[in-house]
């Protein structure tokens, strides 16, 4: 699907500009921009949410063990006790 789109945006673009004006810089720019995305980073996109959901995952497996520790738990417990019998 991206190739089509690639193909037509050049396509669309190219021959309605004329050389030297403005509209013919944008359609450049817009060229440009369009072979950059080129296949060389297929994937990258999903290997970046890959490595993001596993520091997620990792990150909330760490606070899950802090938050359920002894420590952390009489601590809530005692804080929770003083609030409740607070004058």
């Amino acid at each position: 699907m991206n190739v089509a789109i690639k193909t037509v945006a050049v396509a669309v673009v190219a021959p309605v500009t004329a050389p030297g004006g403005p509209a013919h810089r944008i359609a450049r720019a817009i060229r440009h921009r369009i072979r950059a995305r080129s296949d060389s980073d297929a994937g990258m996109t999903t290997a970046e949410y890959a490595v993001g959901t596993l520091g997620a995952c990792a990150l909330a497996a760490g606070l899950y063990k802090v938050a359920t520790s002894t420590a952390v738990l009489e601590a809530l417990a005692g804080v929770l006790d003083r609030a409740l019998h607070a004058a």
